[in-house]
Formats: structure tokens, C-alpha cells, sequence
């Protein structure tokens, strides 16, 4: 097929029609925006279907005609490149970035056409992943022509910084030779933060001083053109640019930066799954969190108040315990498992002092008596427990009371553990979950089956975590474990945890009983259905007053992977908390914080996959949708591909030595986008004990 079949219309690059894109593609209409405001932009022209340009020049004159004018009076004088500039690609929406061909250093007129119709066949072998509201139908591909321009050094540079989410920093990624290198994937460069003004904040990998290939001469105009484009655009821009010999800095390309980390606002707490993980290590449903987290927040809050711990007026404002993603997670400054940001402000400051001396008397009379009033608050309860007649014997009412006093006692439970934790020793050492293993390893022994265990010996509970879901089986196999001694045996501290877990339990059998009621008839609430609902709404659905509004758009929550250990919200999103120590030898992409398996992008998909490669090839980017994790050997944080997995929040390392031998496939990975910090981690769902458990059977 030839130009002239094709039916290619000419638009000049300098022309007022040029800045259409829906005439040129965003790629040519911003460069040529660009250019009408006096930034440095090579000439060129742009082809596009005749049909959408009838005054512009047409056929294969006009086209031969436009390329001789760059490329010289025969066509080999200079080399051009052939570029998509299609609609759909460098907007607002979607970047697109790497998804349609283009073509460098092209010579003469055949390899001028061929390059041209690789271009447009891009457009029709590529679907686009979001399309604008302004985007015309069919492929909506044009060809931009430029000359090609040998650069000495040239890169990628983000008016902003879109890793860390900052506004007030410039982020610039640069090679020697021209973009291209960076953005396929296939070179690491060297990425630098800059200020505002231009100073360096930082670059990886480090260079010496007199030896970096941005130095001030160079950053000061890139800066400059940041700014400048910015000002042209109304917001930062995502460019490519060149330096030529002549040390003339050139503007390659310009879009809107499409994926923004967001940043934790200042004075946002600082979270984690710590120690309420052992409790509730699973994700939770709204009931489930009602009855279990809001009693397990009140009860620390009592004890954090009781103890001196922080003051009433912050306990009130925010509470202890929380869930981010359907996951437990506590406040870690609270609980006092991570350290004050300010702690020689605090030793100044005479608040905290007061507060622990005016605690101070409770404390030392509680101390002696928490163990008699644990001792009481565990008979009460275990004498509750085994008053209850079988659920399916109990009337709908009581079911309902039943899973209410399950939430007043599980609040004063959990404020009378963590008092104990505080107070009082750990005894021998014992532990409801080593009980538990113990118990589970002689009844097997004796032949008897995991369903008899644990109706005889409700400590083996402690090895399952709650769920108002089917109780989860018992674990296969854990190693060596002591003779059991029986619950009484167990420290205070224990025994109040053993009981948390028994009134959940009987909780969940009570639940089970009023979905399997309500389940019939005008609700037809089954558990699946019921989890969904508040407390207080299945209050009122147990009293005959319907249902809520919107109930039936109502999802269960899923596992959306574990969360960081330490972690701030951005917009309900958690941001993992920078490591202090040594930086990883890897670079954070941004993506956010995500945890899978690991996979070479061969066989088959496991759920949750993780895709390990050697580097950020475009090609990949089929393979994008629902990855949790990218993790690449070379590359830049600003290459095409690094780009995409941005707009698709897939937490992203690059610079990751070794990465494809270190993690081969179906090794449990966590990917910090952030930092770029990848390790092998213990998914939740591959382990069927409980956190304590786990330690206890691997020692």
C-alpha cells in the first residue's frame, strides 16, 4: 500500500490546526501549543486522514513534498523520526504511554513509508484502555515527523514529583543518548530530585560531583522549561528532552502527568496491623467489625486512659484500633509500638509527666488487683458461656441478646488484657496458643477427629481465627509441642485472651442461627448477606423494620493483601512509612504497597501475581490489569511501562539486582512502591495459624 492510497492529509507542525487534538493527536497538538508559546520544539508536520482535513495539502505529493522539506533535498541529507500521535494517547485520562509504535532514524523514502504504516497499524492491533469523551470513533491515529536530533544527554523529567506525590519537587531521569533508552525500559539512568529552584535533593545512583551528567548548566534550563511548560498547560507535565553538542536543550514531547502518588497530610497517624493482628488477622465484614473491633477499641481506650497513657481529649478525638481495607490495624503511637516523632519535645513538655503521676496510684492498687478481678471477670464469663441453651433452641430475641452481651463483655476482656500485659509478668510462659497445639497433638494422637477436639477442648480455638464466616480448619501440621496442662494453667493475661476468643466464637454460632431465620421469608438474609449489614441495622432488621436503602448494592469487602507494618492514609489509601537504616539497592516506582505471588509472566496467572522481569519491557503491558506487584531489575521509574502500572496503582520496584533469580515464581512477595523495597513475605491466606501460633510451633 502506498502514502497516496492511504489518503494522508499534511498539517504543518506550526500551523493553528496543529493544536487540535482531536484533528492531530495529543502528542502533536501539545508540541505544537508548545511551540506557538517559544518553547524549544524541533519542526515538523503531522499526517492525518484527509477526511479530517479537506484545506489541508493531500496525497503523495504533499506528503513527499513535507518530508523532503526536513529531511533534505533527497531525503538523505537528515534522519527523521516517526511518531503515533493518536487520541487516545497523552491526555488527561490515560497516558498510553509505549502502547503504539514508533520509529527512529529513518533514511529515504521506502523506509519513510514503511515507517509511517508501522504507525497507523499500531493503532488498530492496540485497544485503548481509557478513552477520552472527546475522542472521534475509529482508530483516532495520526503520524508525527520531525528530524531526528542526536542528543548527548537526554532523559525524562516530571514537573512534579509522581512517585512521592509532591508538588514542590522536580523529578528527572536521564541518560546519555537520546529518551528513548529510559522510556522502553532497557536502561536504569540516573534519576534526580530536584527543588523548585533546581537544587539536588538527591540522585540514585549516586555520582561523583565533578562527573554527573546533570550538572547546574544543565538543570538550571531544565527547571526553567518545567516551569515554563506548566505555566503553557495550567499543570506539571510529563516531557522528554534532549541536549544537543551545542548544549541547546530541546523539548521532545509533553502530557499531563496521569498518575500521581498521593501524600499522607501532615499530622496523619501512623498505623499497623501490631499486636490487634493476632486477634483479628483476617479481613472483616461491617457486622464482624461492629462486634468485634468496636468492643476491642473501646476496651484499649479504657485501658490506655487507666494507665496514663495519652490523654483523654486525644483517646476521645481518634480511636485506638480502626480497619483500613477491611484489616485490623491500631494506632502504633498509642499502643506505644513505635516511637514519638518528638521525644525531646515530650520530656520537655509537662502534660505527659502529670498525666503518668496522676496515674500512678491507680496503677500501683490495680496492680495488686487485676489478677482477683480477672479471675472474677473470667468465672463470670465462662459461666455465661455455658448457661447459653444450643442456638437452635434459643428464641431470635435472646440470639440477638446474646450477641449483644458478647459486645459489653469483650470491651472490659480486652481492657483488663492489655492492663494485664502492662502490669503484670508473663507467669512460666505459657500461652493459650502453645495449650492449644499441645491439646490438638494429643487428641490426634488418640485417634480422634479435629470436630470431637475441639467440642471437647475449646482452647484449640485460640489456633482459628474469628470469622462469623465457616469455621476454618484446623492446622495440618506444626512442630514439636510440651504436654498440655489444662486452661487454668494458663497466665492471667492468656486466660483473658482465651475468653475474647470463646465469646467470639459464641457470637459467630449466634449469627449463624439468625441468618439461617432470617434467611427465609420477606428478607431472605442469608450469612453471605447478613455480614453486610450494622449492628445497629440488624437491630432493627431483627425488629421487622426493613432493610437499609442500600443494601443491595452492597459488596463483601475482599483481601486486598496484607498492609504495610507501619503505614499513614492518603484519601483512604495506606502510604508505607519510609525505613529508617540503610536504603534498599532497588527504586520505588510508586503504586502504593502491595503483597502476591511471584510470577515470570509464563504458565499460568496465579491469583494475586506479582510480575518479576529483567526489565520494563512495553510489550508487557497487556499483562498490567489486576497485577499486585512489578518488580523489574533494570529500568526507569519513569520509562513507559513504569508509567502505566502508576495509572493502574500497581506497586512497582525497579533497579532490583537479581530480581528474577532472587524471586522466582511462587515466591510470596511485598512490593513497597514507595521505597522499592521487595521481600519475601508470609501471605496471610498461604498460613492457616494464627500469628502467636506460627511462632510457637516453628520454635
Amino acid at each position: 500500500m502506498s502514502i497516496d492510497d492511504l489518503e494522508l492529509a499534511v498539517v504543518p507542525l506550526d500551523a493553528p490546526e496543529a493544536k487540535d487534538p482531536n484533528l492531530t493527536g495529543a502528542k502533536a497538538a501539545h508540541l505544537a501549543r508548545a511551540a506557538v508559546a517559544g518553547l524549544p520544539v524541533l519542526p515538523g508536520f503531522v499526517l492525518v486522514p484527509a477526511k479530517r482535513a479537506p484545506e489541508a495539502p493531500t496525497g503523495q505529493k504533499a506528503v513527499r513534498g513535507a518530508w523532503q522539506a526536513l529531511a533534505g533535498a533527497h531525503g538523505s541529507a537528515r534522519a527523521v523520526v516517526v511518531r503515533s500521535s493518536s487520541v487516545y494517547e497523552d491526555t488527561e485520562y490515560s497516558s498510553m504511554a509505549g502502547r503504539f509504535e514508533s520509529v527512529l532514524d529513518v533514511r529515504g523514502w521506502e523506509e519513510f513509508t514503511a515507517a509511517v504504516r508501522t504507525v497507523l497499524d499500531s493503532a488498530r492491533q492496540v485497544r485503548p484502555l481509557r478513552q477520552s469523551p472527546d475522542a472521534l470513533p475509529g482508530d483516532g491515529m495520526a503520524v508525527l515527523v520531525q528530524p531526528l536530533l542526536t542528543s548527548a544527554v537526554g532523559g525524562v523529567m516530571f514537573g512534579a514529583d509522581p512517585v512521592e506525590g509532591r508538588t514542590d519537587r522536580i523529578l528527572v531521569s536521564a541518560v546519555r543518548g537520546g529518551p528513548d533508552q529510559l522510556v522502553d525500559g532497557s536502561t536504569q539512568g540516573v534519576r534526580y530530585q530536584l527543588t523548585r529552584r533546581g537544587r539536588l535533593v538527591r540522585a540514585e545512583p549516586a555520582e561523583a560531583r565533578d562527573d554527573r551528567l546533570l550538572p547546574h548548566r544543565r538543570t538550571a534550563p531544565l527547571v526553567a522549561l518545567a516551569k515554563k511548560t506548566e505555566q503553557v498547560f495550567g499543570s506539571p507535565q510529563d516531557m522528554e528532552f534532549g541536549f544537543d553538542a551545542e548544549e541547546r536543550l530541546w523539548l521532545f514531547q509533553a502530557r499531563p502527568i496521569t498518575a500521581m502518588a498521593t501524600r499522607p497530610p501532615r499530622g496523619a497517624r501512623l498505623l499497623g496491623p501490631g499486636p490487634v493482628a493476632e486477634t483479628l488477622p483476617s479481613v472483616l465484614q461491617p457486622l464482624e467489625e461492629d462486634l468485634w473491633m468496636t468492643p476491642m477499641s473501646h476496651g484499649l481506650t479504657v485501658a490506655l486512659d487507666v494507665a496514663g497513657a495519652a490523654s483523654r481529649r486525644r483517646l476521645r478525638k481518634v480511636p485506638v484500633v480502626t480497619t483500613v481495607q477491611g484489616r485490623a490495624v491500631a494506632d502504633l503511637r498509642l499502643l506505644g509500638a513505635a516511637p514519638s516523632r518528638h521525644p525531646f519535645l515530650e520530656r520537655l513538655n509537662p502534660a505527659p509527666g502529670a498525666r503518668r503521676a496522676a496515674a500512678a496510684w491507680r496503677v500501683g492498687r490495680l496492680r495488686t488487683a487485676l489478677p482477683l478481678l480477672a479471675v472474677d471477670l473470667m468465672a463470670d464469663v465462662d459461666r455465661a458461656l455455658a448457661d447459653f441453651p444450643p442456638p437452635r433452641e434459643m428464641l431470635g430475641g435472646q440470639l440477638l441478646d446474646a450477641v449483644g452481651w458478647g459486645r459489653k463483655v469483650l470491651s472490659a476482656l480486652h481492657a483488663q488484657e492489655s492492663l494485664a500485659g502492662a502490669l503484670l509478668d508473663g507467669g512460666h510462659g505459657a500461652t493459650a496458643a502453645g495449650e492449644a497445639l499441645a491439646e490438638l497433638a494429643e487428641g490426634r494422637a488418640r485417634g480422634l477427629q479435629d470436630e470431637e477436639l475441639v467440642e471437647r477442648h475449646p482452647v484449640l480455638l485460640a489456633l482459628l481465627p474469628p470469622t462469623l464466616a465457616d469455621r476454618a480448619p484446623l492446622p495440618e501440621r506444626f512442630g514439636r509441642t510440651a504436654l498440655p496442662r489444662g486452661v487454668g494453667a494458663l497466665p492471667v493475661r492468656e486466660g483473658l485472651r482465651l475468653r475474647v476468643r470463646w465469646v467470639q466464637e459464641m457470637q459467630a454460632q449466634m449469627v449463624r442461627e439468625l441468618a439461617r431465620r432470617l434467611g427465609v421469608g420477606a428478607c431472605e438474609l442469608g450469612l453471605s448477606r447478613l455480614v453486610l449489614l450494622r449492628w445497629e441495622e440488624l437491630v432493627r432488621v431483627a425488629r421487622g423494620e426493613g432493610l437499609p436503602a442500600d443494601f443491595a448494592e452492597r459488596m463483601p469487602r475482599t483481601d486486598a493483601g496484607v498492609l504495610p507494618d507501619e503505614f499513614r492514609l492518603a484519601a483512604g489509601v495506606p502510604v508505607a512509612e519510609p525505613k529508617s537504616g540503610p536504603r534498599t539497592p532497588g527504586q520505588g516506582s510508586g503504586g502504593g504497597f502491595g503483597t502476591g505471588t511471584a510470577w515470570d509472566g509464563q504458565g499460568e496467572r496465579p491469583d494475586h501475581p506479582v510480575l518479576v522481569v529483567r526489565f520494563l519491557d512495553p510489550a508487557l503491558a497487556p499483562l498490567l490489569p489486576d497485577l499486585a506487584g512489578l518488580v523489574a531489575e533494570t529500568g526507569s521509574p519513569l520509562s513507559h511501562l513504569a508509567l502505566l502500572a502508576r495509572e493502574y496503582r500497581i506497586p512497582t520496584a525497579v533497579g532490583v539486582p537479581g530480581a528474577t533469580e532472587r524471586f522466582p515464581t511462587g515466591t510470596p512477595l511485598a512490593v513497597d512502591g514507595a521505597t522499592g523495597a521487595v521481600t519475601v513475605c508470609d501471605l496471610p491466606r498461604a498460613a492457616s495459624l494464627p500469628v502467636q501460633a506460627r511462632q510457637e510451633s516453628a520454635a
